[in-house]
């Protein structure tokens, strides 16, 4: 009997969709298991039962019902859709049994400038955030931008800028006393969100609570 853990896919015809169905047919660990989307005429409550994690990035305003429906079933879910309240998959009593893991972005690289901007706005004196993405992104400004700004010490405005030909980048200006720093990081393909996500599929399971945000939490498990 195997023991891969069992994939859907919830936005599957997206264009990170896609990168992720692929990433999970490579990993000999896992099986991809269903693809739900609109554009393919698939629910997901059509392969739900087929599943042991699912893993979302619809939209903002679909995002939540659909990790509501996951754990009500027992089936954990990893949610790269941002833009909406996850407060609800915390709150709900008794305690579902399946879990909820959220990323504002699953690129390793992107952890990292969040985790180096954090450290360094302990020593600067003023910092400001500039994201880029893709001209079709609903929400401004980004999950990753937010998440940096509140992870940094005091107030760090954010700028967004939506143009064609981005996909997702960041810049962390901070400045002091005749000097600046700048910790930038771009995901050039959404192949970049890949490895991460697979993280969260194998560990959210064992997470230990009902909700987990940030990828930070796996990858810096004791900072």
């Amino acid at each position: 009997m195997s023991s891969s853990l069992r994939v859907g896919v919830a936005g599957a015809a997206g264009r990170v969709g896609r990168a992720i169905c692929d990433g999970v047919e490579a990993a000999d660990d896992l099986v991809l298991a269903g693809r739900a989307d609109p554009a393919l005429d698939t629910p997901l409550e059509a392969i739900l039962g087929d599943c042991d994690v699912v893993v979302d990035f619809t939209r903002p305003d679909t995002a939540l019902d659909n990790a509501l429906t996951c754990v009500r079933a027992g089936v954990h879910v990893v949610i790269g859709t941002t833009g909406f309240d996850p407060a609800p998959l915390a709150e709900i009593t008794p305690r579902p049994p399946g879990n909820a893991f959220l990323a504002p972005n699953f690129a390793i690289g992107a952890v990292l400038m969040m985790k180096f901007a954090t450290e360094a706005s302990r020593y600067m004196a003023g910092a400001e955030i500039v994201e880029l993405h893709r001209d079709g992104k609903l929400d401004k400004p980004s999950g990753t931008a937010k998440r940096t700004a509140e992870l940094m010490e005091g107030e760090v405005p954010i700028h967004s800028i939506r143009l064609p030909g981005l996909v997702a980048h960041q810049e962390v200006i901070l400045g002091d006393v005749g000097q600046t720093l700048t910790i930038r990081h771009d995901s050039l393909d959404r192949t970049s969100f890949v490895p991460g996500v697979l993280l969260a599929v194998r560990r959210v399971a064992d997470q230990g609570a009902p909700l987990v945000v940030g990828l930070e939490r796996l990858l810096f498990p004791d900072a």
